[in-house]
């Protein structure tokens, strides 16, 4: 359910649905009144403020880089709120965007398998860098990632992987669960942006100076306000770069809804309510932190996954547009792409939405797996980190050239030397695979 046509979706007929019905999504989870009556809910909200003086305040003295952290600029709250309380907020000075907490869940990858008898979880054991590492040329970059801070907002890592013995990691937990990777997700996205194993590069970027891991999905998934709180933590440590491989669980909250008391046709309308919301929440956020750039010594770009949820050799093939939180609004979304059947090119990968901005390697990608082993996915998850990766190294050509990070710049160099490759179109892969400087 995760398709970009939500924006225009028609609205009038969703808010006529739940008019007719009867129904207020208001929320404790517990239906109130007779059958029949209006159903009155109390639901978490995340309420996101631009706390930054506005323009003309006569009573605002503007703060400067070391008077106010990003935290006291950006305020994200996450409060239990009824409908028209919700609506009341939204009237308070500053506030930005406010939408309901919606469960998120990981992109979830697909195992690889052998293909013509060719296993590429073995060959990487032999030594050299990943088919992936390069396909971004970062093999025959001058750059390493040196000076670079990337955080990946995921399942957690195993940082006693030997693949990151080399590396400075900061951890933090929004699950409640404590760190650690109990799913291997964030363990083997991380791999991808900076592992390095000796004679085995498994990492686009293997000399950052500083990988930040947020922890924000759990082993029940995550919630918005993990994800938004995460990335408001990472560019407060200094991120340059934030790598996502999440989405939002459209079908769980609907689910949610229903088991509430709340009629599907009610509960699917409010749940389309929420995603246009939450859509909206990131598109603010993403603003918000552009306009923060002035704040920061060194800009910070988000980059994230696309989603797996196309079928390009179903019966029927379909293919979906890249899902949220991937195409908000100032956000870098990525699409997965594998080698043909000859490795002689290139090819989309057959699960990778449409509409994203650029594409990576997401196909037979090998990389950390908690104990100290390694795993070959597939998955947009996996293109992602290689993009972060590359990132990385344009950052860290920026710094020694000009002594600090730009974002939009640092997003310019990755859309603006990408390539498309034979046979792809633009609608598949945006503006191509990404390569390092």
């Amino acid at each position: 359910m995760n398709i970009r046509p939500l924006r225009s979706f028609d609205w009038d007929a969703c808010h006529l649905c739940l008019g007719c019905l009867s129904i207020t999504q208001t929320g404790t989870g517990k239906m109130n009144g007779d059958q029949g009556q209006a159903a009155s809910f109390k639901d978490a909200y995340v309420v996101l403020k631009n706390m930054a003086p506005r323009v003309g305040d006569p009573f605002s003295v503007p703060a400067t880089i070391s008077e106010a952290s990003l935290e006291d600029r950006i305020s994200i709250d996450t409060d239990e709120m009824t409908m028209p309380e919700v609506v009341q907020r939204s009237q308070e000075r500053n506030v930005q965007a406010i939408a309901p907490v919606m469960p998120m869940r990981l992109i979830e990858p697909v195992a690889s398998v052998a293909v013509n008898g060719l296993d590429p979880q073995t060959s990487a054991s032999s030594g050299g860098a990943t088919w992936g590492i390069e396909a971004v040329r970062a093999t025959s970059s001058a750059f390493t990632g040196e000076g670079i801070t990337v955080a990946v907002l995921d399942t957690g890592i195993d940082a006693g992987h030997p693949a990151f013995a080399a590396t400075s990691i900061t951890q933090r937990d929004f699950t409640g669960e404590g760190d650690g990777d109990n799913h291997g997700h964030g363990t083997h996205c991380a791999g991808t942006v900076c592992g390095n194993l000796g004679s085995t590069r498994i990492g686009v970027a293997p000399g950052v100076s500083r990988l930040l891991v947020g922890k924000v999905l759990g082993q029940s998934g995550g919630a918005t306000n993990w994800i938004v709180n995460g990335i408001l933590w990472a560019m407060e440590e200094g991120a340059n770069v934030i790598s996502m491989s999440l989405g939002t669980d459209f079908q769980r909250y609907r689910e949610n809804l229903v088991a509430r008391g709340i009629p599907t046709l009610a509960a699917t309308s409010i749940a389309l309510q929420g995603y246009r919301a939450n859509v909206r929440l990131y598109d603010s956020l993403a603003n918000t932190i552009r306009a923060q750039q002035s704040f920061r010594p060194s800009g910070c770009i988000v980059v994230a996954a696309s989603g797996n949820e196309s079928a390009r050799d179903g019966n029927p093939a379909y293919e979906i547009a890249a899902a949220p939180p991937s195409n908000a609004d100032g956000f870098l979304s990525v699409a997965a792409i594998g080698r043909n059947s000859n490795h002689s090119g290139f090819e989309v990968a057959s699960f990778s939405n449409t509409g994203a901005n650029v594409a990576a390697p997401g196909v037979d990608v090998v990389s950390a797996w908690p104990g100290g082993g390694l795993r070959s996915l597939n998955g947009t998850s996996m293109a992602t980190p290689h993009v972060a990766g590359v990132a990385a190294l344009w950052a860290q050509k920026a710094l020694q050239q000009t002594g600090r990070i730009h974002a939009g710049d640092l997003m310019g160099k990755l859309v603006g030397n990408a390539s498309i490759p034979t046979g792809l179109l633009a609608a598949d892969v945006g503006t191509g695979l990404v390569v390092a400087p």
